[in-house]
């Protein structure tokens, strides 16, 4: 596997000063909150302070991390400690609330919510794709949608060389995008046991055409924020995008049945070759060896993974591909870690 992260030293020097690191993990009781602390740990993410952050509910709990018991504190402790980053997964009203007033003390936050995304003042961002957009003086930054980001990372390379016309998206998204409440009535169902029911319908055995809320022209929420945010991080208003989004009742990952329409036309060993020199990308596309990706084997991996890549027989220009990723990895905690890494290693931190 390519490795994706950086190595950051844990003195940094502006002038003749030592800057030390402390950094701050904003619902860091949650699942995504987890993930970002395993992310950090086997990145090497270094730091000189951790602050463990939750609300006040959860504020006293104790976690364990690389040999050390860490005290869960509330918000407004945390604000007062100033922290030089503060990566957020600690839902959209939260970040909303807050975000502002670590920013404020000099915080840079990184935002997993959808609270920020579009707003037109804040950067959305991947690292590979648009890290370059940050600026020392970017307080918020927003970290996009798991369906968003393992697709606009495998699209990338191809946009740069073919232009892209045009995305029809359909998800399979994993319960672990809804939270530990979701996984729980996924296994009270699958065990025959009464369960605290998340979604509107039972989802062992079943199949929900239904992510976040529906909007007024029929689409629900999360299909809107693929649509924009897919625009939005390319900086292109002009590529035509459409989304359908379903949950599953599997955990490890996010799966994507994604057709793309081209400018112009393409090779498939070429695209093979530029998806496989894509730093973060793995492709797994062998037909004759049932070689392609799986959220059972995209569990715990920080890479996106693309397969089933084939023309598009009935129009021109377009190509079939298969994008898996494990959404709480990428499409959420290493993507925001990999902002922070950026983020210092450029010296905005």
């Amino acid at each position: 596997m390519k490795k994706i992260f950086l190595c950051i030293s844990q003195e940094r020097k502006t002038g003749q000063k030592i800057v030390k690191m402390k950094l701050a993990v904003v619902g860091a009781t949650g699942l995504v909150g987890s993930e970002i602390l395993e992310v950090l740990d086997e990145h090497n993410f270094a730091f000189d302070e951790l602050l463990l952050v939750a609300s006040e509910r959860s504020a006293g709990k104790k976690i364990a991390f690389k040999g050390k018991e860490y005290t869960v504190i509330g918000l407004k402790q945390a604000v007062e400690a100033k922290p030089d980053i503060a990566i957020f997964s600690a839902g959209g009203g939260t970040s909303l609330e807050w975000a502002p007033r670590f920013a404020e003390a000099g915080t840079i936050v990184i935002d997993n919510s959808s609270a920020w995304r579009m707003d037109p003042t804040k950067k959305l961002i991947v690292p590979e794709i648009n890290g370059k957009a940050l600026r020392i003086d970017d307080r918020i930054i927003a970290n996009p949608n798991c369906s968003t980001i393992q697709m606009v990372l495998a699209l990338a390379p191809l946009r740069k060389k073919y232009g892209i016309k045009r995305i029809v998206v359909s998800t399979y998204q994993s319960v672990t995008g809804t939270g530990k409440d979701a996984v729980d009535q996924l296994m009270a169902e699958r065990k025959g046991e009464e369960a605290t029911m998340v979604y509107p319908y039972k989802i062992d055995l079943n199949v929900l055409p239904h992510i976040d809320v529906f909007q007024e022209n029929g689409y629900t929420k999360e299909e809107m924020k693929m649509i924009n945010e897919t625009k939005k991080i390319f900086d292109d208003d002009s590529i035509q995008v459409t989304a359908t989004a379903v949950r599953i009742p599997v955990m490890g990952g996010h799966s994507e049945s994604v057709n793309v329409e081209f400018k112009k036309d393409f090779d498939l060993e070429e695209v093979r070759k530029l998806l496989g020199e894509t730093p973060g990308v793995v492709v797994q596309d062998d037909p004759a060896t049932n070689t392609y990706p799986m959220p059972l084997h995209a569990h715990k991996k920080d890479e996106v993974f693309v397969g089933r890549l084939r023309r598009d027989e009935t129009q021109p220009n377009t190509l079939n591909m298969w994008i898996v990723a494990d959404n709480l990895r990428k499409g959420a905690a290493t993507n925001a870690v990999q902002i922070a890494e950026y983020l210092l290693a450029h010296s905005m931190a």
